[in-house]
């Protein structure tokens, strides 16, 4: 959430929103308290308390990012953490808002694998 919250501080403007959507049934107490105790201050929240969402969305796994266009079209689905304000991502994002439709979103970066397996 903090590289979220760093990405619309960064990146917010009326072509550009995260939306951060809890799922948490306990309610906006509990959303605002996990903001507060992380330091996010530059998301709105929105809370859908019946999960409906998870179901019509299609999401299985949290955390789960959908990155969709101003034409209501999904472009890249993440389950899992990632970096949402590492500089290749800054890049893919403004060239994504600024229409430049074929940019290929940055790969995820995983640890490196240890070979001898221990």
């Amino acid at each position: 959430m903090p590289t979220l919250d760093r990405l619309q501080a960064r990146l917010g403007s009326s072509n550009f929103e995260v939306v951060a959507l809890s799922i948490d049934r306990v309610g906006s107490g509990a959303v605002q308290a996990f903001y507060d105790e992380t330091g996010v201050r530059h998301l709105a929240s929105y809370l859908d308390r019946s999960g409906k969402s998870q179901h019509d969305l299609g999401v299985f796994g949290i955390p789960t990012t959908l990155l969709i266009d101003r034409d209501g079209h999904e472009v890249v689905r993440l389950i899992g953490p990632a970096e949402w304000d590492a500089p290749t991502m800054i890049t893919f994002l403004s060239g994504r808002i600024a229409g430049k439709t074929s940019m290929v979103p940055p790969k995820k970066q995983y640890p490196p694998v240890n070979r001898r397996g221990t």
